[in-house]
């Protein structure tokens, strides 16, 4: 009985559907085990790893239970399914090179596949990777010899639709689990990584190809003319720079410090623990804070929205704001023209550029946004020593970052621009065990804050060690560094449990101290000046940038920045936020209501003089947040003609990078820039030290910490 069950089960056109939806499954489930580095996490992404090849298989293959011929249903199932292999192989293969999935963008940019695999396309196959057309080969073996045999009754209208309706079915279900366990999965788009881990690579597929289809269109109905008015805007809009800071730091070599989830509120805190004793949580960022080589400010705020640390970075290199939904990374950073930072120094002062970050570089599509951005170089987690001891969610700890990134950063050509993104004061803020342990952890109701502030002491001991290195090694005197925070770290939700520690309750906690936690660091460190100051000056994240090119000397009026110079007498201190609520000196106005700065209170009945007031600054934000969509969507800046030569992003290879930076120097010989040419090609690695939590503080303290 067991031996006539499975033929005839499979010579039937139902049998042979869940056969070929089977086989899928299983090549599928083979590539995410053995091929992609999703991160599974837990059993939860295991079981809808499990799970989502299923609704797209049982969708796409039910197209052929709708056709009665044999002949023609049977060839469209086998055509169906080897279709779908294709995809998934072609994924595979692609993978294995760029450590990435395979967009629209990409098969329409064949100039692009090509420069990538070239000659080497042949080397990045596998013997295995027969086990991907194996089934093929045997089913048409098995149809030749009649072993299986085509069914000619058709399968009833009814039961094809139930299949296609169950596909429906489970894709919901596993919509359901896959938004569970990574809320706004679809409106805030990590990775590609992400997409595919938790629906699969036919739905990965399909979710790009409306993304693109969107994106184009917007595109396509852009037109040249459409710059004229964001030119006309632009122009009106230009902050002219402050003469006594123009140009102050020009010719310095540029690292931006991001500060990951770090709200202003930390500077200068000092946490209490269960016995009541004080610890300042960020000593070292306090003391570059206020040193007099710092221009530092008090009322900056982020301007992030879906996008989060990648919308910080739109608005840093670009001063453009990001999209009204997702991230602009994900959704135009493969596809946009951007006259970037690292590009206009590239152009005026002939910098060299970097980004080292120890997460994925697929992560945020970073890969593809930074090539179009202008770096040079992106140092992602590929280039480092990762283990489990190391790292946490989103990548190497900030230690560990800092110190290993020290063996590229010594090869760079100076003036160089930089910027090393921390990761681990990310939330869930992991608890450090061990040598690092020792900081006191916030004695309130919610786990989330209580970590918050270990970790931001981690990272403030992480940028200590650093910068004790940039000056062992001479690069400190030369270079000007900027610290910048990127979105908030405890979000509104938690807010009220996070009151007691800033002097307020529960119940006092108001919409205003929302807006007001929205504040991050900024600050321009310029060793050797002694006209620092802590600057009261309101501003945002698109800001940052004509700021930073003011001070190196680089007039941005020719460029399309929406920002204006913080140092500026011409700034309008007009603070917008993506959702148009803004802060002004005067106001901070949230939907509806309107709050009065000085007082700290709700205008309940704003006078009509107010109101005038407040209409004419929502204007100018929704202008601001406008013309920003219509430089984005519309992809105008391809239009520009403003003497900024257009990057392209084929000029950039993030692969074997630290031999092409050890081939310039050989080329540029006794010219090289480099710290390691300057140190007499010796390495500067030694010279950066690193010390545990004990180190700092001595066992006694740590042990009464933990």
């Amino acid at each position: 009985m067991k031996r006539s069950y499975a033929p005839k089960f499979l010579n039937r056109r139902m049998g042979f559907f869940l056969l070929m939806v089977f086989l899928f499954w299983l090549k599928t489930c083979f590539s995410y085990l053995f091929e992609f580095n999703l991160g599974i996490e837990s059993i939860q992404q295991y079981l809808i790893l499990l799970i989502n090849p299923f609704p797209t298989a049982f969708l796409i293959f039910s197209i052929a239970l709708y056709i009665k011929s044999p002949k023609k249903a049977y060839t469209t199932l086998f055509i169906l399914s080897l279709l779908t292999t294709i995809l998934l192989f072609s994924n595979v293969v692609y993978y294995r090179e760029f450590s990435d999935f395979i967009t629209v963008n990409t098969v329409l940019s064949t100039g692009k596949v090509s420069a990538g695999l070239g000659e080497s396309a042949l080397k990045l196959f596998r013997p295995y990777d027969v086990f991907y057309f194996l089934d093929y080969i045997l089913l048409i073996f098995l149809f030749v010899r009649k072993k299986i045999k085509l069914d000619a009754s058709p399968v009833v209208i009814r039961k094809a639709f139930a299949i296609t309706s169950m596909s429906l079915l489970l894709f919901s279900i596993n919509l359901s689990l896959a938004e569970a366990d990574r809320p706004e999965l679809l409106k805030r788009t990590f990775s590609r990584d992400h997409i595919v881990k938790y629906l699969g690579i036919n739905a990965f597929s399909v979710y790009d190809g409306v993304q693109t289809y969107k994106s184009n269109q917007n595109r396509a109905q852009a037109k040249e003319s459409d710059l004229v008015s964001v030119q006309k805007y632009v122009n009106s809009h230009y902050a002219a720079p402050d003469q006594t800071k123009f140009g102050i730091a020009k010719g310095k070599n540029v690292i931006y410090i991001h500060l990951e989830s770090f709200q202003q509120f930390l500077i200068n805190y000092k946490l209490k623990d269960a016995n009541g004793v004080e610890h300042e949580v960020t000593p070292f960022l306090n003391s570059i804070f206020k040193d007099k080589s710092t221009f530092s400010f008090t009322n900056i705020y982020h301007q992030v929205s879906s996008g989060k640390t990648s919308d910080a970075e739109t608005l840093l290199e670009n001063s453009l704001f990001g999209l009204s939904q997702g991230p602009l990374f994900t959704q135009l950073g493969d596809k946009n023209t951007f006259q970037a930072a690292p590009a206009i120094l590239s152009q005026k002062a002939g910098y060299t550029s970097a980004v080292f970050h120890g997460n994925a570089g697929t992560f945020w599509n970073r890969n593809e946004t930074y090539k179009r951005f202008g770096f040079n170089y992106f140092f992602d987690s590929s280039y480092y020593n990762v283990t489990s001891d190391n790292t946490s969610q989103y990548g190497l700890h900030d230690k560990e970052l800092f110190k290993q990134s020290i063996q590229y950063l010594e090869h760079l050509q100076q003036p160089f621009y930089t910027k090393f993104i921390s990761v681990t004061n990310h939330y869930p803020y992991p608890e450090f065990k061990g040598a690092e342990a020792g900081f006191p952890l916030a004695q309130t109701s919610d786990s989330t804050i209580n970590g918050y502030f270990a970790t931001a002491n981690y990272l403030d001991k992480s940028i200590e060690e650093f910068f004790n290195y940039l000056k062992e090694s001479g690069l400190y005197q030369n270079s000007m560094i900027v610290f910048y925070g990127d979105h908030y770290g405890i979000s509104k939700t938690r807010n009220p449990d996070l009151a007691e520690l800033l002097g307020k309750t529960k119940d006092t906690w108001t919409d205003l101290d929302d807006a007001n936690m929205q504040k991050v660091p900024l600050m321009f460190h310029i060793p050797g000046r002694t006209d620092g100051s802590v600057s009261s000056v309101y501003g945002g994240q698109v800001d940052v940038l004509p700021t930073l090119l003011h001070l190196l000397g680089v007039d941005t009026k020719n460029y399309f920045q929406l920002g204006q110079d913080l140092f500026s007498k011409d700034n309008e201190q007009l603070v917008a936020f993506r959702n148009g609520d803004f802060i002004t000196p005067k106001y901070t106005v949230l939907g509806d209501s309107i709050f009065d700065n000085a007082t700290s209170t709700l205008m309940t009945t704003p006078s009509n003089e107010v109101k005038a007031e407040v209409k004419a600054l929502r204007k100018k934000v929704e202008k601001q947040l406008s013309t920003s969509d219509a430089l984005n969507t519309g992809d105008l800046l391809r239009y520009a003609d403003n003497g900024f030569k257009a990057v392209n992003p084929a000029n950039y290879n993030y692969k074997n990078q630290l031999e092409q930076l050890t081939k310039i120097e050989k080329q540029k010989g006794a010219k090289s820039t480099s710290i390691y040419s300057e140190n007499h090609n010796t390495s500067t690695v030694d010279l950066y030290k690193t010390k545990t939590y004990e180190q700092y503080f001595g066992p006694s303290t740590a042990t009464q910490n933990k």
